[in-house]
C-alpha cells in the first residue's frame, strides 16, 4: 500500500471528483485532508466536509475536515498549519477546486468573471504557494492540478472565453511548478478527463441528466490519480495526463466499465 501514511490535501473534495480521489486513496491508507466550503447539506449539490471525512475514516484512511475557501489567503494559511498539526506535514497536492461558467463574453457577469478568477487562478496559485514548503520537505512529493491539456484551438475560446482562460491559466501555473519546483523533486502535473465526468456541476450546468447518462463516473479520475501519484516525482513531472491514457499505461483497458451507460456515446470534454 504505497498511499499507507501519506498526507494528501485536496481542495473542493467534499464531493465529485475531489471526493472520488479522497475515497480511492483512503482505501490504500492514506491521511486525507478534506479542504471545501460545504460545511451544510446543499440538496442540488450534495455533499459536505464531514460526510466525506466519515467516508474516508469507513474506507480505511484517516480525515481532517477542514472548511477552507481558497479565495481567502488567511484560511489557506491556516489550512497549512492545521494540516502541519494534524499529520506533520503534506506528501500531495491535489488542485480540483474550480469554478465553471460557459456564458460569452458579453453575457458573463462581472462577478462570475471574478469568481472563476477568484478560484481556479488566484486560489490554485496560493494553495500551492503555501503548501510548498511543506512538500518541500516531503519524500516524493507531487502536486496535481485538475485541469486540461493546453490548446491555442480557438473554438476552445470562442464560445466561453473566460472560463477557458481561467482552466489554461490552471495548466500554465501546472507547468511552471513542474520547473520551479524541479530543484525540490516536487512533480507537478495536470489531470483531464476524456469525456465528461457525472457530477453535479455536469447535470446543473453542462447538460442535464441526459449528459450525465453519456458520462463517465469520476473513478475513472481517481483511478488515474493513483496511478500518477505513485510515479517517482523527480522523473515525472511537467505533464497533461488524460485519464484513460493513464489507465491503458498501466494496463487497464476496460473502459466500458467506467461509463454510466456500458456500451453508450461517451461525450468528450472540453478542450479535447
Amino acid at each position: 500500500m504505497y498511499f499507507k501514511n501519506k498526507t494528501v490535501l485536496i481542495t473542493g473534495a467534499s464531493r465529485g471528483i475531489g471526493k472520488s480521489i479522497a475515497l480511492r486513496l483512503a482505501a490504500e491508507g492514506a491521511n486525507i485532508i478534506i479542504a471545501a466550503k460545504s460545511t451544510a447539506e446543499d440538496g442540488r449539490l450534495g455533499g459536505t466536509i464531514f460526510a466525506t471525512a466519515k467516508e474516508v475514516e469507513a474506507a480505511g484512511g484517516k480525515a481532517l475536515p477542514v472548511f477552507c475557501d481558497i479565495r481567502d489567503e488567511k484560511l489557506i494559511q491556516e489550512l497549512m498549519e492545521k494540516s502541519k498539526a494534524a499529520f506533520g506535514g503534506i506528501d500531495i497536492l491535489i488542485n480540483n477546486a474550480s469554478a465553471i461558467n460557459l456564458s460569452n463574453t458579453a453575457q458573463l457577469e462581472p462577478k462570475r468573471f471574478d469568481l472563476m478568477f477568484d478560484i481556479n487562478v488566484r486560489g490554485t496559485f496560493m494553495v500551492t504557494k503555501y503548501a510548498y514548503p511543506l512538500l518541500k520537505a516531503a519524500v516524493n512529493p507531487h502536486i496535481l492540478t485538475l485541469s486540461p491539456p493546453l490548446s491555442l484551438d480557438m473554438k476552445w475560446f470562442k464560445p466561453h472565453l473566460a472560463y477557458t482562460i481561467s482552466k489554461f491559466n490552471m495548466s500554465l501555473m501546472s507547468m511552471g511548478w513542474a520547473e520551479e519546483f524541479r530543484i525540490d523533486g516536487i512533480a507537478s502535473n495536470t489531470l483531464w478527463p476524456a469525456t465528461t465526468i457525472a457530477t453535479a456541476a455536469v447535470k446543473n450546468i453542462l447538460g442535464g441528466e441526459e449528459l450525465v447518462r453519456r458520462s463517465r463516473k469520476p473513478d475513472i479520475v481517481s483511478d488515474a490519480a493513483f496511478y500518477i501519484l505513485q510515479k517517482d516525482a523527480k522523473s515525472h513531472s511537467g505533464n497533461s495526463y488524460l485519464d484513460e491514457d493513464v489507465l491503458r499505461e498501466a494496463g487497464i483497458s476496460d473502459m466500458d466499465s467506467y461509463a454510466i451507460t456500458p456500451g453508450g456515446n461517451l461525450q468528450p470534454d472540453l478542450f479535447l
